[in-house]
């Protein structure tokens, strides 16, 4: 499960965009858990997508010549720790991600069914377990924070393309199946995809 607290920020979907909305993401489905004025003390604002500078990025336009991927889709080989986004014309955006470690990796088809601007972060059950220290909850934004500048959901509830607090991780096999990927590079790719844009996942 993927817990996203969406404090300060924008998420986008079908309905317009809205501050410090609390969401449930599990089993498929996604739940608006609260929302008052009172989210409004805790929220900052909507926010600008920045993202600081980080050292040993590799984004780069490659040749991408696999017909059957529609132009504008979502690419990820979990064996080369990449993520292709398809241009159309044969040739794709390339981005240098984390996947998932032993045991955490998956495979298949996906959509984007939400788009977050600094989400705050509660763990999941299976992190706090493996990680009991972590705090319940963390804010957005903050130096702490794993899902860094912003977060893509997918749908089947488990799992998101995201940003990090740890770019040493990038290139590895490290998470417990998100998709993680440099600070700038999603908020590239975030700018570049809408909600409803086909994610495949391959071995």
């Amino acid at each position: 499960m993927v817990v996203l607290l969406n404090g300060g920020g924008v998420r986008s979907g079908p309905e317009r965009p809205f501050l410090a909305d609390v969401v449930s993401i599990t089993g498929g489905t996604m739940t608006k858990i609260w929302s008052n004025a009172a989210a409004l003390a805790v929220a900052t604002g909507l926010v600008a997508l920045v993202a600081a500078p980080q050292a040993g990025v590799a984004r780069e336009v490659v040749r991408f010549t696999d017909a059957s991927f529609a132009p504008g889709t979502i690419v990820v080989k979990t064996k080369e720790r990449k993520l292709y986004l398809v241009l159309g014309d044969g040739t794709a955006l390339r981005y240098p991600v984390g996947v998932g470690k032993r045991g955490k990796q998956w495979s298949g088809n996906s959509q984007i069914t939400g788009k977050y601007v600094k989400p705050d972060w509660a763990p999941p059950a299976e992190v706090k377990r493996d990680n009991p220290s972590i705090p319940d909850l963390i804010r957005g934004g903050t130096p702490e924070n794993p899902m860094g500048v912003a977060a893509l959901t997918l749908s089947g509830g488990e799992y998101a393309i995201h940003g990090t607090n740890r770019p040493s991780s990038i290139g590895g096999f490290v998470s417990y199946g998100c998709i993680r990927m440099y600070n700038q590079d999603i908020s590239d790719l975030y700018d570049r995809v809408k909600v409803g844009t086909e994610v495949i996942v391959t071995r």
